[in-house]
């Protein structure tokens, strides 16, 4: 979270998002464009870790229905 904060741009490209990790570094650039990077790579990061706990329990939910 804390690497999202203070670097966006690298964020986006540890997890492999290289293009989003560029366009975030673009915008990152300006001064003023810091705190929107900052925003975006936090809600992302926010949104994958919401997707993996969702498929984790749909695979448990499928696992006790057998």
């Amino acid at each position: 979270m804390l690497l999202a904060i203070l670097l966006p741009f690298l964020s986006f490209i540890i997890r492999g998002k290289v293009l989003t990790g560029i366009i975030c570094l673009i915008l990152q650039i300006t001064l003023i464009g810091w705190l929107p990077a900052a925003i975006w790579a936090v809600l992302s990061l926010n949104n994958e870790r919401a997707d993996n706990r969702n498929k984790e329990l749909i695979r448990a939910m499928r696992q006790n229905q057998r």
